[in-house]
Formats: structure tokens, sequence, C-alpha cells
């Protein structure tokens, strides 16, 4: 029973980006519990269960009780009573509970031949519910074609449907929001790098890049919940979205890597270790744009969901980890370098804006990968935009940190030192030596 509860839960905790419309089809399946799809509904939700080539198949009692087999919708907290209610044999099939919403039961077929039908339930308790398919029948095996459709009436006259979430509806504007800034920030880059030409890197250009297709991808992404807002489904805008994703997933973190090398400014190679790096790192951020693909599309009814769900956290970590060590490697070099070279406040200042770099990163990851999926988790499901805002603001903070720190000038303050602070930075290196012994 805890499994199902964890399971549930992350269905409950997954943010799906597919359309809202979807199609599923089952197959000689005999699982209890089938995970169709999650929505938030308003006081005015409705719901379409569209069934088609059903059959049934396997021993079952003849007739068989076909009321313990149908479809229901189901919040988290009403899951935890079900899962007590079976624990305590106060129940022995989930659609026999009082606190789910029964949607349709086989019971309700016209023959028990029917090989079709359409329903449709409405659903005014504004919460956030998971549709389910139960099959309390150990011995049957149930095919079919399902197509769900939910959504939420608009206010008005209109009684136009709204196919997002509620606490996702507003993504669209949010997205196209966060587009504009990115595009001024291109824009402002590109008259940086045209003031500041005799001082520019190839790093700066590749910084550009990462902003532009940024740009790109949250302007997809805007088109894309826009279009699901409107209609349930992408109408391909889903295919650019995940094009930019992964674009701008291998360049950002390509652009870490190469930033904590000093490539380009400091350097103008990177060594074989290096190298290593960015050919673990790029072959990584194309596993999880797959993983991410293949959870988007498939949704939580397939039997492998969990298992890519797993594997797209586990590549995504193993990245942030990896673009950590060049940075540190960095450290390293420049803390050796600056008691050797007779440039001691230079590498110092240069060690100064490592150490930095390395702390914003972390912050970064930490927040994005953490903190987000902890808002994710305890916000209720009317403000799961503000999660969104939270990283997507996070993000653009790192951004324009990388961007300042590691600006193109002619007088850089990291490298620019004078005899008094060179005499400075020495004594300060002996004092941390004598601190570490």
């Amino acid at each position: 029973m805890s499994l199902l509860l964890l399971l549930f839960t992350l269905l409950a905790s997954a943010s799906l980006s597919v359309a809202e419309i979807r199609s599923t089809q089952i197959r000689s399946d005999a699982r209890p519990l089938i995970l169709l799809d999650e929505f938030g509904f308003t006081h005015r939700g409705q719901l379409e269960l569209n069934v088609s080539h059903l059959s049934l198949s396997g021993s079952t009692p003849d007739p068989p009780e076909l009321s313990k087999v149908g479809f229901f919708l189901c919040t988290i907290d009403a899951w935890a009573h079900v899962l007590q209610q079976i624990e305590d044999a106060q129940i022995n099939c989930v659609l026999k509970s009082d606190v789910i919403k029964r949607v349709f039961t086989f019971a309700q077929l016209p023959s028990p031949s029917a090989a079709a039908f359409n329903f449709s339930y409405a659903e005014s308790s504004a919460d956030q519910y998971t549709l389910i398919f139960a099959n309390c029948l150990p011995q049957l095996k149930v095919s079919m074609n399902v197509r769900s459709a939910m959504y939420n009436l608009e206010g008005g006259r209109s009684n136009r449907r709204d196919y997002l979430s509620a606490g996702k509806t507003i993504l669209p504007r949010v997205y196209f929001l966060l587009s504009l800034i990115y595009f001024i920030m291109a824009a402002l880059w590109i008259n940086v790098l045209y003031k500041k030409r005799s001082t520019v890197f190839g790093i700066h250009f590749f910084m550009l890049a990462v902003v532009l297709l940024k740009t790109l991808n949250l302007l997809c992404e805007a088109e894309d919940k826009s279009y699901i807002k409107r209609t349930g489904s992408a109408h391909g805008w889903d295919v650019l979205f995940y094009i930019f994703s992964f674009l701008k997933g291998i360049t950002l973190f390509s652009l870490i890597v190469l930033i904590g090398t000093g490539w380009s400014f400091l350097k103008p190679y990177l060594q074989d270790k290096e190298k290593k790096v960015l050919m673990i790192v790029i072959p990584l951020q194309v596993i999880a744009n797959i993983a991410q693909v293949v959870i988007d599309e498939t949704g939580p009814f397939g039997a492998d969901w969990i298992a890519w769900k797993q594997v797209f956290l586990l590549v995504d970590v193993i990245c942030c980890c990896a673009v950590l060590f060049p940075i540190v490697w960095s450290i390293k070099n420049l803390r050796e370098a600056a008691k050797t070279d007779g440039k001691a406040a230079v590498n110092l200042m240069k060690l100064t804006l490592f150490r930095q770099y390395y702390i914003v990163v972390i912050c970064y990851i930490y927040f994005t990968r953490v903190v987000v999926y902890a808002l994710e988790t305890i916000t209720s499901y009317k403000y799961f935009w503000t999660s969104v805002v939270a990283g997507e603001l996070a993000t653009l903070a790192f951004y324009i940190f990388t961007g300042y720190k590691f600006r193109p000038e002619v007088h850089n303050p990291y490298f620019v030192i004078d005899d008094e602070e060179e005499e400075a930075a020495a004594e300060q290196l002996k004092l941390e030596d004598e601190f570490e012994l």
C-alpha cells in the first residue's frame, strides 16, 4: 500500500508539459490501478471520456462483477484515506470507497459486449485530481483505447474551455514575459560586445548563444502552453520546445564547464581531463532530454514511467556534479600559481572570482533542483505557477551574475593590480598558508 501511495504522490508532484487531451492505449493489462492523468479543477471542472476497442479477457466470475472495474478521480488526501480503508478491511475494492469520485464503472455499459462508450463528468469541488482506472478483478485483463479530456470552463457566457490545469493557466503569459526579458538581455549583451570588441573572447559569444537559446526556449514554451490552453493540444510547438530545451541544456552546462576551466579568457585551450568532462556532460544531457520527452509523451500510465523519471533525475544530478569539477580544478591551479609565478595579487583576485562562481553554481543547482521541487510539493495546486517563477528567476539571476562577473573589460579589476596590492596579496597568501598549517 505504501508503494501505491508513493506512486500517487510522484504523479501529483510531477510537472507534465504534454497536452491535456491524452490518448492512452491499454493492451491485455491486469494491473489493479493504472494512473492516467492529473488535473487541477476549478468549481467548473469537466472530464470527457471516450473509450473504444474495449475487450475483456481472462478467467472471471460469470457474470463478472463489472462494478469493480472502472474510472475514478481522487485527491492525495482521499487516496491516503482509501488505503487506510483497505488496510482496515472496510472495503475490498477502491471503487467501493465513499471518498473517491466514481466517474464510470463497467456496470454502466449498455451491454457486457459493448466495445465503446462516451461519458462526461462534471466536477464542482475545486481540487487537484488524478484520473485512475481500477480493476479489482485479479484475473481480468483489459484492452482499450482511452481518450481523456480534462478542462475548466471559464466565466462568462462563452463557457470557453481552458485545458490548462488550475495553477498553470497563467503560465503562457509568464513564459512570454520571461522570453522578452531574455531578449532584452541578449540585445544588451550584443551592445556590450560591440562596445568592448577589443577585449571580447570566444566565451563571450558562447554566452550570447546561451541567452538566445534560452529566449527561444521560453518563447516556444509560451506558445506550447498557449495552444494547450485553448485547444488541449500543442499543435507541434512541443517539438520546437523539446529542440530548444535540448540545445539550451547542452550549451548551459557546457558554458559552466568552459568558464570553470577558464577557457578563452584565461587560457586558449582545454586540458584532457576538462575535455573528458565535456564529453561526459554532453551525452548525459542528450540522455536527460530523451528521458524528459519520454516522461512527457508517455504519461504515468506506462509501466516504465517511474523508471524513466528516475533516469532523468539521476542523469540531472550527475551533470550537476560533473560541472563542479572544472571549477574546483581552476581554484586549485590558481592557488598554486599565486604562490609561484610572482603575480600573487592577480591570481588571488582570479581565485576570489572563481570561488564566488563556485558558490553561485552550487546555490543555483540546489535552488533549481531541490527548493523548486519542494515548492511544487508543498504549495497548493492553485499556485503551481509560483514554483515555475521561482525557478526561472533563479536562472535569470544566475545568467546576470555570470554575464556581469565575466564581462569583457579593458581595465578588468581582477587583472589590473598595482605594486601595493601585489604586496598585500602576497602577505595574505602567507597568512592563509600559516592558518592552514
